[in-house]
C-alpha cells in the first residue's frame, strides 16, 4: 500500500496503458514535480528534455500510442465479450429466442457447407465472425482508397437495335427467335442447328464463319434464341427435355427433312447432348466445342471434380455456388453487370479466366464489336429470370446422364451363352445415338477445363475427341477462317458445294429406257411369222 501511496501519476498512467515506450520525467528521489516548478514547465513533460536524455522522434510516440489504443481495444472488445456472454446466458428460454430457433437452424443448416473450408479444429461462430469482420475492414479500406480524382471514362450503354428477328409459333404458343445462314433449304446438302451459349444469342452462331464457306460445303447454319433471350418468347420451368423439342420443332418449321447435325459450344452443350439423348432419331451427328459439364455430376470422379474446379477463379466458384444453393441472389450479380445496361468486360461479367491466345482474341476490335452486339441481343428483354434458370440447368439434375447417350445393350443369357461369353471377345450391341461425335477441346481452356472433356469421352466411349495445344476457350472457335474449314473437313469431307435441285432430280427419276435381251428378240419374230403366216 505504501508503494501504490508514492506512485506518481506518470506511473499510475503507465499501468493502465502498458509500456509503450515513452518514458516520463520525474523529480529526483520519485516525487513528482511540483506544478509550478522550472522543471516541470521549462524540460520534461510540455517543454524541451532534460539535459543528457535523448528526444524522441514523432514516429517512435505515434506508434507508442497506436499500441497503446489497440490493446484498450482488445480489452474493451473482450470486456463486451464476457458481458454479453453473461446477458445471454438464459437468452435461449425467451420469448424471441423461441421464435427464432427454428428459422436459425434452418439458415444453418443450408450454410453448413461452407463449414469444410475452415480448419477442423476452429470454432465456425468465432471464424465466420472474424471473417465478417475482416471483410467489413477491406471494404471500408477500398472505399477510402477509391477517391481518386483521377476523371475514369464512364463505361458506354449497350445498343439495343429494334427488333428485326424471324420467329415462328411452337405449339404450346410461345415464339421462337431464329436466324439462317449459308445455303438455302432446297439446294442445302448438311443443316446444322446451333443453340447458343449463356449471355449470348442466336446472332452467334460460329462466330466469324463466311458464307464462301458455308457455300463450297452446301451447308446452311440454322441459330436460334433460346427461351427468354434475344426475341425468343420466356418458358417458365423448361428443362433440357423442352430445350430438345424446341430444336425438333424449328427443323420441322424450316422445311428440314433430313437428319440435321448439332453444333455446341460452352454452355450450349449441354444443350446439343440433350438432342443426342431425346431425339437421335432426328439428329446426324454433333460438333462439340469445350462442351460443358456438369460439376456435379453424381458419376464424376473426385479427382474429374477436383481438376475442373482447381482451373476456375474464384468468383466463378462463387457462382456455380449460388446457382447450386441460392439461385435467387444471381439476380443482383446480373443487374449490376451484364444487365446493368451498360458495356463491360467479357471475363468479368462471365467471371473467366483466360489463357495467352484468348486475352489476344478478346482485344481485337473485331471480336469487341461482335460481343457488344451479341450482348446487347442477349439482354434484349432486361429480365435476369432466363440467366438465372440457364445457369441453374447447367449445375442441376439434367434428367439424364451423359452414358445414357451411348449404351451397350442388356442380353438375358444363359448358362450356355454366359459360358461361352466368358472365353469369347464379341462385342456387344450398342444403343442410343450412333451417329459420328465430334469434341474440339483446346488444352489451354480456363472456362471449360480439359478435364471436362475427359469426362465426356468416358462417359460416351464413341466420341472422338480432337485435343488442340496451345488453344484457349475462344481462340479455336472463333474467327479463325482456317479453324472452321479444318472443322468442316472433317464433318463432311471433301467439299461438294450445294445441291443442284433439277440436276438431283434428273438423276434421281432418269427417263424409261426399253432394253429386250436376244431371246425375246427371237420370240417376238417368231411371233409376228407366225401371225403373217395366219393371216
Amino acid at each position: 500500500m505504501a508503494a501504490a501511496a508514492t506512485m506518481t501519476w506518470h506511473e499510475e498512467l503507465a499501468t493502465l496503458v502498458g509500456d509503450t515506450g515513452v518514458r516520463l520525467p520525474a523529480a529526483a528521489g520519485g516525487a513528482a514535480p511540483a506544478p509550478n516548478s522550472a522543471a516541470a514547465v521549462g524540460g520534461g513533460w510540455y517543454g524541451e528534455e532534460e539535459e543528457g536524455k535523448v528526444e524522441e522522434g514523432w514516429a517512435q510516440q505515434a506508434r507508442g500510442f497506436a499500441e497503446s489504443t489497440a490493446e484498450m481495444l482488445r480489452e474493451l472488445g473482450l470486456g463486451v465479450w464476457d458481458v454479453a456472454a453473461q446477458s445471454l446466458a438464459g437468452a435461449e428460454d425467451s420469448e424471441l429466442a423461441r421464435r427464432l430457433r427454428r428459422p436459425a437452424a434452418a439458415a444453418g443448416k443450408r450454410l453448413s457447407f461452407m463449414n469444410e473450408y475452415l480448419p477442423e479444429d476452429r470454432d465456425p461462430v468465432r471464424c465466420w465472425v472474424v471473417v465478417a469482420a475482416v471483410a467489413f475492414v477491406a471494404l471500408l479500406v477500398l472505399g477510402v482508397g477509391g477517391g481518386d480524382d483521377t476523371p475514369v471514362e464512364q463505361p458506354k450503354k449497350l445498343y439495343i437495335s429494334p427488333p428485326n428477328a424471324k420467329r415462328f409459333q411452337l405449339p404450346d404458343g410461345r415464339h421462337l427467335a431464329y436466324e439462317e445462314k449459308g445455303i438455302s433449304a432446297d439446294r442445302a446438302r448438311f443443316s446444322l442447328v446451333a443453340p447458343h451459349s449463356f449471355l449470348s444469342s442466336r446472332l452467334a452462331g460460329i462466330p466469324g464463319i463466311s458464307s464462301s464457306l458455308l457455300e463450297e460445303f452446301g451447308a446452311r447454319l440454322v441459330t436460334y434464341d433460346l427461351p427468354g433471350f434475344g426475341e425468343s418468347d420466356p418458358h417458365p420451368g423448361r428443362n433440357l427435355n423442352s430445350s430438345a423439342l424446341d430444336m425438333l420443332h424449328l427443323a420441322d418449321a424450316l422445311g428440314i427433312v433430313d437428319k440435321f447435325w448439332v453444333v455446341g459450344y460452352s454452355g450450349g452443350g449441354m444443350h446439343a447432348w440433350s438432342a443426342l439423348r431425346y431425339i437421335p432419331d432426328r439428329v446426324a451427328g454433333a460438333a462439340m466445342f469445350a462442351p460443358m459439364a456438369n460439376p456435379y455430376d453424381s458419376k464424376m470422379t473426385k479427382d474429374e471434380k477436383r481438376k475442373i474446379w482447381d482451373r476456375w477463379s474464384t468468383k466463378r466458384k462463387l457462382m456455380h455456388i449460388l446457382a447450386r444453393r441460392f439461385p435467387s441472389l444471381l439476380r443482383l450479380f446480373y443487374h449490376t453487370s451484364f444487365l446493368s445496361g451498360k458495356q463491360g468486360q467479357t471475363e468479368s461479367w462471365l467471371s473467366l479466366s483466360m489463357g495467352k491466345k484468348d486475352k489476344t482474341l478478346l482485344e481485337a476490335p473485331m471480336f469487341n464489336a461482335f460481343w457488344e452486339k451479341d450482348v446487347a441481343e442477349s439482354v434484349r428483354q432486361g429480365d435476369a429470370q432466363p440467366f438465372v434458370e440457364e445457369a441453374v440447368l447447367q449445375v442441376s439434375d439434367w434428367g439424364f446422364s451423359l452414358s445414357d447417350i451411348q449404351m451397350q445393350k442388356k442380353e438375358d443369357q444363359g448358362v450356355f451363352e454366359f459360358i461361352k461369353s466368358l472365353f469369347s471377345q464379341a462385342e456387344r450391341e450398342w444403343v442410343g445415338f450412333l451417329g459420328p461425335i465430334h469434341i474440339w477441346q483446346g488444352m489451354d481452356d480456363r472456362v471449360v477445363p480439359p478435364s471436362a472433356t475427359e469426362f465426356a469421352r468416358r462417359m460416351v466411349p464413341g466420341a472422338t475427341v480432337h485435343k488442340l495445344l496451345d488453344e484457349g476457350h475462344f481462340s479455336y472457335f472463333c474467327f479463325c477462317d482456317e479453324c472452321h474449314r479444318q472443322i468442316f473437313s472433317t464433318l463432311f469431307g471433301t467439299p461438294q458445294g450445294p445441291l443442284n435441285p433439277a440436276l438431283e432430280s434428273s438423276e434421281v427419276a432418269p427417263e424409261p429406257v426399253e432394253e429386250t435381251s436376244p431371246a425375246y428378240d427371237e420370240e417376238v419374230a417368231g411371233q409376228e411369222q407366225e401371225t403373217s403366216g395366219v393371216a
